[in-house]
């Protein structure tokens, strides 16, 4: 069955929420951008720690021409995307440039699960599970 979601077409990037689980049930909501052009999903290591998948964040420096920095994996055990639930998503542990504003980037691993059509004209992802 299709999930519609909405995004603001006014803004710079496709902005979407996620929702993370944790093996406790503990759910949390962080802001993300879709980006094609990423192979695959980051999470701000902030944002992994505030939901207590990290203990601490590591003291990396964002190289140069940089906007994110990966430094580690994690496997999330339940996320929420458009709606659609994924289990046990491996996922990059970045850090993220300040200025972005978001916790995680939406990558190619997402869009690799399902049928993806975007109408910017009426700001709507609509996403099918592949069978």
């Amino acid at each position: 069955m299709p999930n519609i979601t909405t995004f603001d077409t006014t803004k710079p990037y496709m902005y979407l929420p996620v929702c993370v689980e944790s093996s406790y049930g503990t759910r949390h909501e962080f802001d993300a951008i879709f980006d094609t052009g990423a192979p695959r999903t980051e999470f701000s290591d902030r944002a992994l720690k505030y939901a207590g998948f990290l203990s601490d964040t590591q003291d990396v420096a964002i190289p140069n021409g940089l906007q994110t920095y990966k430094y580690d994996r994690i496997i999330l055990p339940s996320i929420t995307i458009c709606g659609h639930e994924i289990k046990h998503l491996d996922v990059f542990v970045s850090l993220f440039e300040e200025s972005w504003g978001i916790h995680a980037l939406i990558g190619l691993d997402f869009l690799r699960r399902f049928r993806t059509e975007i109408d910017y004209s009426k700001g709507m992802l609509v996403t099918t599970l592949l069978a």
